[in-house]
């Protein structure tokens, strides 16, 4: 049973899969409220179904890029009950977790998937659906000025994600500015992620932000720099 985390945008939502059907799901769209809501979601969904921590085998997060505290908070839950339990753990790209939810939820195969990075810059790269109707990433993942014109990948039927209506408006292309990723998505990758061999332990299950000087950028952005 694999154990899903997504807080890595402004929502928090959690999961269980058993790699053939979602067993729960636990999503709540109130903004920055993670800290406070994780834990007891994940609580409550294993009590639900008669679970405890204990029965996890696997568990996948949402590693980034995203909201800097969003995507630390993720880590760092998944850090310590991998560790407390010795559990494995398998990091998920948050922009592919995206580009899945615009699958799921728009039934898009290929996609570049947008977020709102602040201090005027995104997050994004290019995905396309596989054999298995898993998203593939066409590009590494980026970080660019908001009115940077480059195409990240041809052939794209869409932007998603909440930086969509930033990105290179000289693109034709439609735009969903509302599909975000949940942790159904985070299950679905992830659980084929740890079927392929890409977990890690708890020690390498690290963050990602593409912005080194995070910290900083996030004091300028509180002064209005």
């Amino acid at each position: 049973m694999l154990l899903a985390l997504e807080t890595a945008n402004d929502h928090c939502s959690v999961a269980l899969y058993d790699g053939q059907r979602l067993l729960a799901l636990r999503e709540d769209d109130r903004t920055r409220e993670q800290t406070r809501l994780i834990l007891p979601m994940i609580d409550s969904m294993l009590a639900d179904v008669q679970q405890r921590v204990a029965d996890i085998q696997m568990i996948a997060f949402s590693r980034g890029p995203g909201s800097f505290s969003g995507v630390r908070i993720n880590a760092a839950v998944a850090q310590g009950l991998a560790w407390t339990h010795d559990i494995p753990v398998v990091p998920v790209s948050s922009l592919r977790a995206l580009a899945q939810a615009a699958y799921r939820s728009q039934q898009l195969p290929q996609v570049i998937a947008v977020l709102d990075a602040r201090m005027n810059e995104l997050y994004c790269a290019g995905y396309q659906l596989d054999g298995q109707q898993l998203m593939q990433a066409l590009t590494p993942e980026q970080l660019i000025p908001y009115n940077d014109t480059a195409l990240v990948t041809e052939n794209a039927q869409a932007i998603v994600g909440s930086g969509s209506l930033l990105f290179n408006p000289s693109l034709g292309l439609p735009r969903y500015a509302d599909v975000t990723a949940s942790a159904m998505d985070i299950a679905l990758l992830g659980y084929a992620d740890w079927q392929a061999g890409k977990a890690v332990p708890a020690a390498q299950a690290l963050p990602v932000y593409l912005r080194d000087n995070a910290w900083k950028k996030i004091a300028e952005q509180k002064r209005g720099i």
